[in-house]
């Protein structure tokens, strides 16, 4: 937030606004349209495409509010502290939602899998073998043969190279940042541009790593507890990676607009802090997902 002073009042109070009541419309149409999607109504399609594009059309008019009224002066820094204090515990949040999977995945391998491949399980399924990953019918969490044969995915090249991406990324944000607190803005947009161009090269390589799992690996979220672990993890993972990206470049598109000084860059920081949070996931489903 680039214009925080120590004169306005400890707590903003925004006027009545018509954003929450908008954003509320947009959901109900997103799930009515869904449900009935999933229920065979064809129409119901273009009615969750509506409510995304009035959604996306109500965040927009909300950030644009959020941001004059930091940029016109309107925060005091008890408003940067509670950004902090809110971006914090959402970060948090996050950190739960990935652990309940990381938790799963280390459930079903460590507790799970042995226990089904104990001798209680052996007369219900003798051909059963208790090992990971589920590759092939009959020989793991498949003897009845309802799971197609598939491979599972590898570490290298395109995992290890989206992992030296993402840990660029990380580098060139940090960089862009001193800039910023340097007052150095061309620098820091040029490095900003790097940053979100890394992104985009990790989503378009994790595009085409599931068209190669699925078209040549026959890897679907419906091969068994790999499958399903495997692209639960990576395709949420990559979601934030989306997000991540989007913050980063709105981040950029208000620096080249001479948005955020030196002192009061919290936007800045907020979407920093994401981008290195799912830089520090990746490393975690890295190492459990492709190497072990």
């Amino acid at each position: 937030m680039s214009a925080l002073t120590q004169t306005q009042p400890h707590y903003f109070i925004p006027s009545p606004s018509r954003h929450p009541a908008m954003l509320a419309f947009s959901m109900l149409l997103v799930i009515f349209g869904a449900s009935r999607w999933v229920n065979g109504a064809g129409w119901a399609g273009w009615l969750v495409l509506a409510g995304l594009l009035f959604w996306a059309w109500v965040l927009f008019q909300w950030f644009r509010d959020s941001v004059g009224e930091s940029e016109g002066g309107l925060y005091s820094k008890r408003i940067d502290v509670s950004f902090r204090w809110s971006m914090s515990w959402f970060i948090f949040s996050e950190v739960m939602f990935f652990s309940a999977f990381f938790g799963a995945l280390f459930y079903m391998r460590v507790i799970t899998l042995p226990t089904l491949g104990g001798l209680d399980s052996a007369v219900l399924w003798p051909d059963f073998k208790a090992v990971w990953p589920s590759a092939a019918p009959g020989y793991t969490a498949s003897p009845g043969k309802t799971i197609e044969a598939f491979a599972t995915m590898g570490p290298w090249p395109i995992p290890t190279i989206n992992t030296l991406l993402l840990l660029s990324s990380g580098v060139t944000l940090t960089i862009a940042h001193h800039a910023l607190i340097a007052n150095r803005r061309a620098r820091a947009v040029t490095w900003m541009w790097f940053t979100v161009l890394l992104g985009i090269l990790f989503l378009s390589l994790q595009a085409y790593e599931y068209f190669h799992a699925y078209s040549e690996l026959n890897l679907k979220l419906s091969s068994g507890p790999y499958g399903s672990t495997f692209y639960m993890l990576t395709g949420f993972h990559g979601f934030h990676v989306l997000v991540g990206m989007l913050m980063l470049l709105f981040i950029t598109i208000r620096l080249m607009r001479g948005h955020f000084t030196p002192e009061r860059h919290f936007g800045f920081e907020g979407a920093a802090w994401y981008w290195h949070f799912v830089d520090v996931v990746w490393l975690g489903l890295y190492i459990v997902v492709y190497w072990l």
